[in-house]
């Protein structure tokens, strides 16, 4: 595997590809080729399997991908084998709605902890887990080794929340609200927002 960083583009594009397989794994099958990644993807076969070849020979003429091994390599090259514990932010309906799919679980990201600060939800059981007191955080952070900070806030509490993870050492930051975070160089910020993806799909699509 190259030891260079990935560009943004293949590293976005190859976390696109790992999502379609990991969902292609739990409907059953056991190969893919890349036009039916494309299909999911929008990204063109021949860029699919120019990202793939540079990598190795993954795929075999006719017969495509085989899912497993093609998950297997991709974790590696994007460097997210094993488990990453995250700690989630929030435990009103969107972070419940967060905690409870499988979504990070799929792709190797457990959530080790989950925090809030009403007393009516604090003490409370979300599967196996019970919602901390955000002031447990920096703790929390130290014992579980948190990679990242998944936020379900408020946006008038995103930024108090990131300045706190920054504090307690955490570099990656998942915020889903709609808050413009002020973070260090080093700290990585991905904002979600449907709005933003909706308005996207409907420039291509009036285009």
């Amino acid at each position: 595997m190259p030891q260079d960083r990935l560009t943004l583009g293949v590293a976005a594009r190859l976390s696109r590809y790992l999502q379609v397989l990991t969902q292609a794994k739990k409907m059953g099958k056991v190969s893919i080729s890349s036009q039916a990644i494309s299909e999911y993807t929008n990204v063109n076969p021949t860029q699919i399997r120019r990202d793939l070849s540079g990598f190795g020979k993954f795929g075999k003429r006719g017969v495509g991908y085989d899912i497993d091994m093609l998950i297997a390599q991709i974790r590696k090259i994007l460097r997210t084998s094993g488990q990453h514990n995250i700690a989630l932010f929030g435990a009103g309906n969107l972070g419940l709605a967060i905690a409870s799919s499988g979504v990070f679980v799929d792709h190797g990201f457990r959530i080790s902890a989950i925090f809030d600060v009403d007393p009516d939800k604090v003490g409370q059981r979300v599967g196996d887990l019970t919602v901390r007191h955000y002031s447990d955080l920096p703790q929390v952070v130290a014992e579980d080794g948190i990679m990242v900070g998944v936020m379900a806030v408020p946006s008038h509490a995103a930024q108090m929340v990131a300045d706190d993870l920054v504090a307690s050492g955490v570099k990656i930051i998942f915020n889903y609200s709609d808050a413009l975070l002020t973070v260090p160089s080093d700290v990585t910020v991905h904002t979600s927002s449907p709005a933003v993806e909706l308005l996207y799909a409907l420039y291509f699509y009036l285009t």
